[in-house]
């Protein structure tokens, strides 16, 4: 059988569960390696359990990669394991939801933390060791925050906002190592983030009729997603951002 991803192995941040865990399995079925990064020991070994008994391959590495001693250690970890690392998938995040006035400083600092720099801490540690392979994979979970907005999203459509914008300089710089970066902006999706929402029968309601398509997305559609965007055939797609909306910013 001919896998996408053969001998690729990828970094992936908040893959103990919800989008990080759809795009970890749709990646190890198509054969790449697969570092799981999270805060959540038991939930990652769950997922590295799931990944084996499917007969692929991946590893554990609990860190807060809001900390810059702990995305170092586990550049070190991962590249003792994995001396290259093809694919970086910057997943992790935390949203807050409430107007500006009541957010405290503390709050607004911990969705930047994991938003953004998280996700410049990991571009720093792991792209050197993706250069001069002649490939390379950068994706950036964005967010159709990134490009409408909603009441009480300050923080979290500030942060997809710039993750865009780091999303854009990473693909310029990265160019002439054949290393694409994008990123991927999903709508309302069935996650655990997105729970209270789902369980609100108003709230519920009141998003199933802004999505055209009439339904929340399935988390298998990101991951069959990501492995596109990592394949070869998607080396010509860089410096961009892909809508998975269900049309929602469409209209």
């Amino acid at each position: 059988m001919n896998h996408k991803l053969q001998d690729r192995t990828a970094v992936i941040t908040g893959a103990s569960k919800g989008l990080g865990k759809a795009m970890a399995l749709a990646l190890a079925a198509e054969g790449a390696r697969i570092a799981l990064v999270s805060r959540d020991v038991e939930r990652l070994t769950a997922v590295a359990a799931e990944i084996a008994a499917a007969g692929g391959q991946a590893a554990v590495f609990p860190a807060d990669v809001t900390s810059e001693e702990d995305v170092r250690r586990i550049e070190r970890e991962i590249l003792a394991l994995y001396p290259k690392v093809n694919i970086l998938i910057n997943n992790a995040g935390v949203n807050v939801r409430k107007p500006v006035v009541d957010f405290t400083l503390e709050e607004w600092r911990r969705v930047m933390d994991t938003n953004v720099t998280a996700a410049f801490l990991l571009c720093r540690s792991f792209v050197p060791a993706m250069v001069g392979q002649g490939y390379g994979r950068i994706l950036n979970m964005t967010s159709i925050m990134s490009h409408v907005s909603l009441p009480g999203r300050i923080a979290y459509a500030t942060s997809k906002t710039a993750l865009l914008g780091m999303t854009r300089t990473l693909a310029l710089e990265l160019a002439p190592e054949a290393i694409t970066a994008n990123g991927i902006s999903p709508g309302p999706f069935g996650t655990e983030m997105n729970r209270p929402l789902m369980e609100n029968p108003e709230s519920n309601a009141q998003f199933l009729a802004s999505i055209p398509l009439g339904r929340w997305g399935k988390v298998e559609e990101i991951g069959q997603l990501a492995v596109y965007l990592c394949s070869e055939a998607a080396g010509f797609i860089t410096g961009t951002d892909i809508l998975i909306d269900g049309g929602w910013t469409a209209r």
